[in-house]
């Protein structure tokens, strides 16, 4: 049997998560010798279909395009992937939020246990996955008849492009909308890269003291080195960052080449969300900050006098 792979997407374009996905669904594929299947689901969402069909490692793509996909609702959408599912041992998608919010609802649709966020394919039913924000690795095992997964992709790199494969359109017929409907969604607009793709990253802690400090002294610097900028908890919950800046457990997992912990004392739930990152630079007057155990490099001073300098010098 094959893979079903549920693409991450905005129609238009196909999300960097997707082609990570792709690298974990791949090994299970060749431990199987199973083929990838992409399932791209929404409204005029070709562009993206197209997309997913020039990775490499996909056999076909399914674009299933309505109304009711439009939003990703989790009741269509989930209907439609077990519609699909008599044809497919695994399904599996990225972590996002859209891969959250619909997983969960499919596994209990299915009657088999989900396994959630995996970091890494030790065979076709057994892999790796954090638990205790990260301070541990569980290696599960699942018996079902069918695998529900899906994937920290910080975790894998992304799939290269290849051959283009077909793109089947498949019928949306019978869609369940009785339990929700979207009423808004708000994007925020920014030119600096995606937090969760971005290659460097700074990020500001609660130090800072302020909103106004945090965009005078973190800003400028991420706009220099064209970082995405992230925040502690602490940092959003007073105020001084907004929510999707957030790195850490109940935040974004991000694993960047380069990131810079600003006025991050390291609490054990902001370290599980970058500690995957390449190079951790660390700025913090404390030198007994458990940030400085997972840093490469660290510096110790007042923030407020390093990081003006650091603007200078760039």
């Amino acid at each position: 049997m094959a893979i079903l792979l549920l693409a991450d997407h905005d129609n238009q374009s196909l999300s960097d998560q997707t082609a990570k996905t792709l690298s974990a669904a791949a090994k299970i594929a060749k431990e199987t010798g199973s083929d990838v299947h992409v399932l791209v689901a929404g409204k005029g969402a070709k562009p993206a279909a197209d997309a997913a069909a020039k990775l490499l490692g996909v056999s076909k793509v399914l674009l299933a395009e309505s109304d009711d996909l439009a939003n990703n609702l989790a009741e269509p959408l989930a209907d439609l992937i077990v519609s699909l599912a008599g044809a497919y041992d695994t399904i599996i998608t990225a972590a996002t939020s859209v891969g959250k919010n619909v997983m969960p609802r499919v596994a209990a649709l299915l009657d088999v246990a989900q396994v959630s966020e995996i970091i890494e394919v030790v065979s076709a039913d057994t892999f790796k996955r954090p638990i205790y924000a990260g301070n541990a690795i569980q290696t599960v095992q699942s018996t079902d008849a069918k695998r529900v997964i899906t994937v920290r992709t910080a975790s894998f790199s992304p799939a290269s492009q290849g051959p283009a494969a077909a793109v089947e359109p498949i019928s949306t017929a019978a869609l369940s909308l009785e339990l929700s409907k979207e009423v808004s969604l708000s994007v925020t607009a920014t030119e600096r890269p995606d937090l969760n793709s971005a290659k460097i990253v700074i990020a500001g802690g609660r130090a800072l003291g302020s909103a106004e400090k945090f965009k005078d002294v973190i800003l400028p610097i991420a706009d220099k080195l064209g970082a995405a900028v992230g925040a502690s908890r602490a940092a959003v919950d007073a105020g001084y960052a907004p929510n999707d800046w957030q790195v850490g457990q109940t935040g974004k997992i991000v694993a960047p080449q380069l990131y810079v912990a600003v006025g991050i004392s390291g609490a054990i739930q902001h370290l599980a969300g970058m500690k995957d990152s390449k190079v951790i630079v660390a700025i913090n007057k404390d030198e007994e900050a458990p940030i400085f155990q997972v840093a490469d490099y660290g510096l110790v001073g007042d923030l407020f006098e390093i990081l003006p300098e650091l603007e200078q010098a760039l």
